[in-house]
């Protein structure tokens, strides 16, 4: 059955109420994305303690202090996102695959924290996220981008091959880089397993626009790529 449906059928009707809320808070215009964010962290940890995962977080001094920026973590499971919510104390968000963005619950949570749905087929629609969301990151936001685009459990601690284009993102707000890795997060809600699972996430020390600015895209990917694949070496 799996770690993520096991705590789907144990907290059914607490989902039904979770979700409710989190439409209504979506579109209440006078609710702020601090009690937004703050709601979605309180929602994780009860996520975490009905499937008893434990996260563990290195390198929060790494995160820039002021202004916006974005995390780019390896992808494993539908944990990923929430495990790094769930140890960032100040608001952030995501771009999602638009495809999968419906789903029942994180339909409501990437409304809820006004995420961004990317539509991989429309290349005009794609460019345009890109625009918006480095405006956003440029105010201020912090966002989460996934280089690998898809994740597949059954590769665990590997790496796919980085998608260069998502750091464009970067480029165009001219803000820092800062490189996510994520250890077993795969164990928390795609495994078989019912033990308790313990996940690491890891913030390296950002990439700052002075360092890339005369780099390409694929350059600064492989860059993430390598220091990502490093700290996973360093850790296994």
């Amino acid at each position: 059955m799996g770690r993520y449906y096991y705590l789907i059928l144990r907290k059914l009707f607490w989902f039904a109420r979770v979700i409710w809320k989190m439409r209504r808070m979506a579109t209440d215009k006078k609710e702020t994305e601090e009690n937004a964010y703050e709601y979605l962290r309180s929602v994780v940890e009860v996520m975490k303690k009905t499937t008893r995962t434990r996260t563990e977080v290195y390198g929060l001094e790494n995160l820039p202090k002021e202004g916006g920026y974005v995390m780019y973590p390896n992808h494993q499971g539908k944990y990923d996102a929430y495990s790094i919510v769930t140890v960032h104390e100040k608001p952030c968000t995501v771009i999602m695959d638009k495809a999968k963005s419906y789903d029942l619950f994180i339909n409501q949570v990437i409304d809820l924290i006004n995420g961004k749905r990317l539509d991989k087929e429309d290349v005009r629609q794609s460019f345009g996220i890109i625009s918006e969301v480095a405006e956003e990151v440029k105010q201020g936001r912090r966002y989460i981008i996934f280089p690998e685009g898809e994740y597949d459990q059954n590769k665990k601690n590997a790496l796919w091959d980085y998608k260069a284009g998502c750091f464009k993102v970067s480029t165009k707000s001219k803000t820092p880089v800062v490189p996510v890795v994520l250890i077993d997060s795969y164990k928390a809600w795609n495994s078989n397993c019912f033990g308790t699972v313990t996940t690491q996430v890891h913030f390296l020390e950002p990439i700052l626009y002075d360092e890339y600015k005369d780099m390409k895209t694929h350059q600064i990917a492989a860059i993430v790529k390598e220091r990502i694949q490093e700290k996973i070496n360093e850790v296994s």
